[in-house]
């Protein structure tokens, strides 16, 4: 079954206000009427009365069908075709209609990535389960000796046959525990240079030799994990790009990762993670007057102040999004939406003041605040950390020299690490 056809035939028409009303009709007829009222009236306490996260699930598969999941993805792997333009017309009315992005590594990083180096039948075959969250993905990057400088990871792939033996260990790898698949990066070639001698696979979870381990945040939840591959496999099928080409897939895999938690990709709405710039106007309003946060000038400057910065970030990111990504520099998005985040988790804390964070425990929406403000912390390290993305700024868009590295021609093998 493909496409929702009224949607496909607005699409192909080119017309913004004609593709508007169609997916505007779309989401009338196809999401329940009540999640629709309680979203559109903004009322979210309302929104998670009527629409539990299970029934979300389970009604997401229509939402995955219709297209509207990858809008620009072509129309035989299950989008519209859409053009930038029309696919940002997709991300306003799904944040209007509150219709938030489930398998989210899949939609944003996945997805274009097999678009960009998949092959025909690989695309075929898992697009479809992404855009319906049928098959969740996570990423398999990181390694406890390979984060900053993930070009040196050590986890080794050997190929026997058709299929690749995978040995080794991944860390920080959001949603694994979850997941059916990973887009895995691993060493194939010891011989050569560092960045030359990785292959990327899209690797599954669900098989003898693979181990998932949980690791617990600040924030008391533990959507991060380490992952360990004791003679796992994954079938060359399965290899994405060519063999000694995972270097130029990882760097695929990682701008789209960047535009993600900016707000510029499709996957996350306004905010990379809390509350919003609207809950934190609406916190400063709150209380008898006289006691409000806004009525203290120093607050009312550091509101507004969050505000503009607030519209900068989203309008920048919008631009990126309209524009397939040819504004501001991902890494640079990144960098202005993490640490813009940070600043707007910590107002929110500031303004729910002292008695509102000793009860948060009792308080629904302080326990928002406090665990918004204590998830952000990771916002400048994950996806690329921010001292990492201005070197990358520095470097790509600037064409500031790069810093020397010692490594960078040797054999993977001869570069010294450890005692």
């Amino acid at each position: 079954m493909g496409p929702d056809p009224n949607l496909l035939e607005a699409a192909r028409s080119g017309d913004a206000g004609v593709f508007r009303d169609a997916v505007r009709t779309w989401i009338t007829t196809n999401v329940p009427a009540e999640w629709l009222d309680a979203a559109l009236a903004d009322d979210m306490a309302r929104l998670h009365a009527v629409r539990s996260p299970e029934a979300y699930r389970a009604w997401y598969p229509v939402f995955g069908r219709s297209g509207l999941v990858g809008p620009a993805w072509p129309v035989e792997y299950g989008g519209l075709g859409a053009s930038p333009q029309l696919a940002s017309v997709v991300a306003k009315e799904s944040r209007r209609a509150r219709l938030t992005a489930l398998n989210i590594v899949g939609v944003a990083l996945a997805a274009p990535t097999l678009l960009s180096w998949g092959t025909p039948e690989q695309c075929a075959r898992m697009l479809p389960r992404i855009a319906d969250a049928g098959e969740l993905w996570c990423q398999l990057f990181s390694e406890p000796g390979a984060g900053s400088d993930l070009a040196g990871l050590s986890t080794r792939a050997e190929r026997d046959g058709d299929v690749w033996r995978i040995n080794g260990q991944k860390i920080w790898s959001s949603f694994a525990n979850e997941a059916a698949y990973g887009i895995l990066l691993a060493r194939t070639d010891p011989s050569v240079p560092k960045h030359q001698g990785i292959t990327a696979f899209a690797i599954r979870l669900d098989q003898p030799g693979v181990t998932v381990r949980p690791l617990r945040k600040i924030s008391g939840d533990a959507e991060f994990n380490e992952v360990f591959f004791d003679d796992a496999h994954v079938s060359d099928a399965d290899r994405i790009g060519e063999t000694g080409a995972g270097w130029d897939v990882a760097r695929t895999v990682l701008a789209n990762e960047r535009a993600m938690l900016s707000g510029a990709g499709s996957a996350l709405r306004q905010r990379t993670s809390g509350s919003s710039i609207d809950r934190l106007v609406a916190l400063a309003s709150r209380g008898p007057e006289g006691e409000r946060p806004i009525d203290d000038p120093v607050r009312a400057d550091q509101l507004a102040r969050m505000y503009v910065e607030n519209q900068v970030v989203r309008l920048t990111n919008e631009r990126a999004r309209e524009t397939g990504g040819t504004g501001a520099p991902p890494a640079m998005l990144k960098v202005m939406s993490s640490e813009h985040n940070q600043r707007l988790q910590g107002a929110m804390l500031d303004f729910l003041g002292m008695a509102g964070l000793a009860h948060h425990e009792d308080d629904d929406e302080a326990a928002r605040v406090v665990f918004g403000f204590l998830r952000s912390r990771g916002d400048t390290i994950g996806g690329g950390t921010s001292e990492v993305q201005r070197n990358n700024v520095a470097e790509r868009d600037l064409g500031l020299p790069k810093d020397p590295f010692s490594d960078k021609d040797i054999p993977w093998t001869s570069i010294r690490r450890g005692p």
